[in-house]
Order: structure tokens, then C-alpha cells, then sequence
């Protein structure tokens, strides 16, 4: 036809085109390998850490007069092991890109905001008006100023900058993949994944991953499951498609999106009912014993039972609990010589208040979360939901790791050697980014507690400097009076409390911002502590308000 004709008549000539170009080519070599550097030349190795992800991998910078030439992978870094993937071998892209800014800018005088018309000063001009700008702003109203960082892994020092400049304006990156997952897990066992810690598969039997994608701890969880399915682990992927590390998993679970917090209830539900849960680790290390008052009409319901009330809530959680404890059928204070407390049950304290092991609320939350309800909502047979409930309780009791570090817990109880359950996990941003992710995350670290895996061997481990305190101790202000001309944040003592603050704060509010709503919220938590359990409370008051 005239259409390949033509399309014969165009490949011919692009051949002799090529035919033609490519001689030329290989008469000119771009670069040769075997020759020497340039004349003078002064060449360098810096070993440092790549940032164009949150892995933190190893790298070897190749400097030439200064001048990056050349990133790759160190050998000797316990992370990647010498690997590198194309965006850290890129990186060298982001140093000298022609974007990038390497002068202060200011708005060019008699312009307007937005015009995006800017001139160049020198860094001691652009400090003498800042710190100018900022002792004006410190020294009449100090949180009018704002500071916002980027992903720079410094928080810690520029929180510390905003609270000695006496602001409580300040804020750092959240990633969309990860900052959710972060807020659920470090709220209910003080760390999480991705930098705050990680599965231990150098030890692990048994593999979990859940709602991650192939770009999640891209090298180092590549290097590290390979070695694991090497060793003869089990890998079982629960994702809504099968590509990327679920191609490579043992066993793939398909899941309809959004729907993991059914199928972690329901795995829960399992472990409790078929008793598979690490009792002496529940017991030693988590609040599954402790009592909580159930007395609807007690100022202290839904609170865990407290020897005494501390005036003030400090950061750390203090050893005032109470077990009821099967020898003495009493309560006694948690972690006492001797004592083992129930579990399971209901009980009444000496005064008439009815209390219960927080265990005993999360098996009543749990109960009707069955394998057939968990099925209709996922996608997942009930039969496939209940094998997998079955295989992390068995290999967690039955495949436990001794390992012989003498070590001494936090209640002074020394021990000989370190026991680990080798059911490791590893979830991101597909669980926490969907309707109830916060609580679909909670669930995932309540399951990990159940099977005793938190901080030991062959299960999930912190990195320094986590755990935190549950909940984390974030110490801001609750009061307009903690803010001073000339001073520091005061988020130490003298502060307002409950409704006191409340009302002081609504006073300072109404002097810049428009009521919205006045109404009684009546699930607003009123607990401060960490829980296996999370029930509705009290009324109480609260005002929603907006900028004017």
C-alpha cells in the first residue's frame, strides 16, 4: 500500500542515516576510562548519608577540585551494604541544580507580594534584617512569629529556637506516607516504623507486610528480605495487588483498599479467643493488667485506677496502678513482688467502684470482630483470616529466640538472657491513609503487642532515641500567660489547668477570633495515658473557633 511504502522509503533512509552517524560517534569517545585525571587535579572520597529518602543510606561522594563528580553506595555501611538506587546516584542533581537558590532573596523594594520579583543580598544583610525583624517581634508579641521547617531531621533544634524565642508557632514536615502511621504507633508503643524503628528480619520466622509500597524502604528492605527468604523465612504480603514485594511473597492476601483495620480487628479477635496472646510479656511490659475505673458516674471513669491523683500530669507514666492479683484476690500495685495479676474479669474495689483489667475492655471491644465480619468488608475468606491469626500465634509461642545478654528491666528485675517472638511486621502509608487510619494503626500495634514482639528479637525494634512516653510528651502550652515579650516559652510549671485554662484561653481567643460553634461534645477523650482500650467519656465543653 502507499502508507508502507512510504514507511519503507523512511526506515531505509534512517538507516543510512545511522549507518552514516555512527563512525563519527566512535571516533570521538566521550570519556575514557583508562586515562589519567586532569592535570593538578585533587580528587577525594567523603563517606557520608544520602537524604533523597528517608532510608538514610550509605553513600561515597567522589570529589574533584571540590566539585561532586560522583555518588555511589559505601560497602561498609551496615544499611545498604554498598547498594544505591537511582534517585541517591542522582543526588548529585539536587546539589547543582540551576534552581537552586545559593543567595539570600528579597522583594524588590516598591513591588508587590506575589509578583515574584526578587534581588540578591549578601548572607550579612539578609541576618542584620532578620534579627532585626525578629527582637522587634520578640520584645511586644512574640507569637506573631512563625517557624516552619522542611525535612531537614532537625526538629529538635529548631523547636528548641522557637521555644527560647518565647513562640508556640512552630512546625515541622509531616510526610503524607508516614507522619499518621508515626502518630498511631508512637501513641500506643511510643515508636514506629520507617526511621523510628523496623523489623528485625536478621531473626524473624515469619514476615507480615501490610499496605507498603515498592518505593517503602526501597534498598535496605529489598537487601534484607532477600537474606530473609534465604534463611527460609515465611513472607506473607497482604496488599490490593500483586506487584512490586508482593510478587515475591509466599503467600499474597488481596485486600479491598482502605479495609485493614477490619482484618487486624478480626486477627485480634482470633489471637484473644484462641488464647495465642504472650500472657508474661502482657503482663511485665503493657497495661493489659492494670484496672480501670468503670464507674460511669466517678469523676475518674474510663481512667486507669490510681493510688493518688498527682495534681499535675507528668511526662512520664508514674507507678501508681493498680492489678487485682489471683493469689490475694485484691488489688495490689502493679509490678509488686510476687504478685500475677487477672487478666480477665470484673472486680470491686473497697469503696463499691467497679473496675476491670483494660485486657478484659479490649476483649469486649473486640468480640463481635469475628473472621466473617472482617471477611464481608476486606475481601479476604474467613477461613485464610483465621489460618494467618493461627500461624502468627503458634510461631510467636512456638519458635521463641533466646539469645545470652543479661539485661535489667525498668523495674529492676535482672535478666540472664533476651527472648524474642520472630513474628516481625512492616507497614506504611496504604494502612494510615485512608478514613480511621490513625485507629487502623493502633490496631496493628495492639496486634504486635498481643504476640509479644514490641522491642525484642525477631520482631520490631526502636531506634535510638525511641520509645517515647505514651503518649508522647509533647509539652506545649495550654495558656495565653505562658506567652512573654522578652522570654522564653514557659511549658514548665505554673501552668493552667482543665477548665481554668480553657476559659483563660477562650478570654485571650475572643480578642482576635469570631465564635463559631458552642456546643458539648460528647465522646471528647478525657484519658491521658496509654491504653489497650479507648471508650467514649464524661460530656464536656468545647468551643470551636476561627480566624476572623
Amino acid at each position: 500500500s502507499p502508507c508502507e511504502a512510504r514507511a519503507r522509503r523512511c526506515h531505509a533512509g534512517t538507516r543510512l542515516a545511522r549507518r552514516g552517524f555512527l563512525p563519527d560517534m566512535a571516533s570521538i569517545p566521550i570519556h575514557d576510562p583508562a586515562a589519567a585525571p586532569l592535570p593538578g587535579a585533587t580528587t577525594q572520597t567523603r563517606n557520608t548519608t544520602c537524604y533523597m529518602c528517608a532510608c538514610r543510606c550509605g553513600i561515597r561522594v567522589h570529589v574533584r577540585d571540590g566539585q561532586v563528580r560522583y555518588i555511589e553506595g559505601n560497602p561498609d555501611h551496615p544499611l545498604n551494604q554498598g547498594v544505591i538506587c537511582a534517585k541517591g546516584a542522582s543526588g548529585i542533581m539536587k546539589q547543582y541544580s540551576p534552581a537552586r537558590l545559593t543567595k539570600p532573596l528579597r522583594r524588590k523594594p516598591g513591588t508587590d507580594r506575589g509578583a515574584g520579583e526578587f534581588e540578591a543580598i549578601s548572607w550579612d544583610e539578609a541576618y542584620a534584617t532578620l534579627a532585626d525583624r525578629l527582637a522587634k517581634i520578640r520584645s511586644t508579641d512574640p507569637k506573631r512569629f512563625a517557624l516552619f521547617t522542611g525535612r531537614d531531621q532537625m526538629q529538635a533544634l529548631t523547636g528548641l529556637f522557637a521555644r527560647q524565642f518565647g513562640t508556640p508557632n512552630y512546625a515541622a514536615h509531616g510526610g503524607f506516607c508516614s507522619v499518621n502511621m508515626a502518630a498511631g504507633m508512637i501513641y500506643t508503643i511510643g515508636g514506629s516504623f520507617w526511621e523510628f524503628g523496623g523489623p528485625d528480619l536478621d531473626r524473624a520466622k515469619l514476615f507480615v507486610m501490610i499496605g507498603t509500597a515498592e518505593d517503602h524502604h526501597s534498598n535496605p528492605l529489598k537487601i534484607a528480605i532477600s537474606k530473609f527468604k534465604r534463611d527460609g523465612g515465611r513472607f506473607v504480603s497482604i496488599n490490593p495487588v500483586r506487584t512490586g514485594y508482593s510478587a515475591i511473597a509466599d503467600e499474597w492476601l488481596p485486600i479491598r483498599p482502605g479495609t485493614d483495620g477490619a482484618l487486624l480487628l478480626a486477627l485480634i479477635h482470633e489471637l484473644i479467643a484462641l488464647g495465642l496472646y504472650d500472657r508474661e510479656f502482657l503482663v511485665r511490659y503493657t497495661n493489659a493488667g492494670q484496672l480501670v475505673n468503670m464507674d460511669e458516674a466517678n469523676d475518674e471513669f474510663g481512667m486507669f485506677v490510681r493510688t493518688e491523683v498527682p495534681k499535675e500530669e507528668g511526662c512520664f507514666d508514674p507507678q501508681n496502678k493498680l492489678w487485682w492479683d489471683r493469689a490475694t484476690n485484691r488489688p495490689v500495685i502493679t509490678h509488686a513482688e510476687g504478685a500475677d495479676p487477672f487478666l480477665l474479669g470484673a472486680f470491686r474495689l473497697s469503696d463499691g467502684t467497679e473496675v476491670k483489667p483494660s485486657f478484659q475492655l479490649l476483649k469486649d471491644r473486640v468480640e463481635a470482630y469475628t473472621p466473617e465480619w472482617a471477611s464481608g468488608i476486606t475481601g479476604i475468606p474467613a477461613e485464610a483470616i483465621r489460618r494467618l491469626a493461627h500461624e502468627m500465634g503458634i510461631t510467636a509461642r512456638d519458635a521463641k529466640i533466646e539469645l545470652p545478654i543479661p539485661w535489667t528491666d525498668m523495674w529492676g528485675k535482672e535478666h540472664d538472657t533476651v527472648t524474642g517472638n520472630p513474628v516481625a511486621f512492616h507497614a506504611m502509608r496504604g494502612l494510615a491513609a485512608h478514613s480511621n487510619g490513625f485507629h487502623t494503626i493502633r490496631a496493628l500495634a495492639i496486634l504486635m503487642t498481643l504476640l509479644g514482639t514490641i522491642d525484642r528479637p525477631g520482631g520490631f525494634r526502636h531506634k535510638a532515641p525511641f520509645p517515647r512516653p505514651i503518649p508522647p510528651c509533647a509539652k506545649t502550652p495550654n495558656t495565653p500567660l505562658a506567652i512573654k515579650p522578652g522570654h522564653p516559652l514557659d511549658v514548665g510549671g505554673g501552668r493552667i489547668r482543665g477548665h481554668q485554662a480553657v476559659d483563660e484561653l477562650a478570654r485571650e481567643i475572643r480578642r482576635h477570633v469570631g465564635v463559631v460553634e458552642d456546643r458539648v461534645d460528647r465522646h471528647l477523650p478525657r484519658q491521658r495515658r496509654g491504653r489497650l482500650h479507648d471508650r467514649p467519656s464524661v460530656p464536656r465543653r468545647r468551643r470551636l473557633y476561627v480566624v476572623a
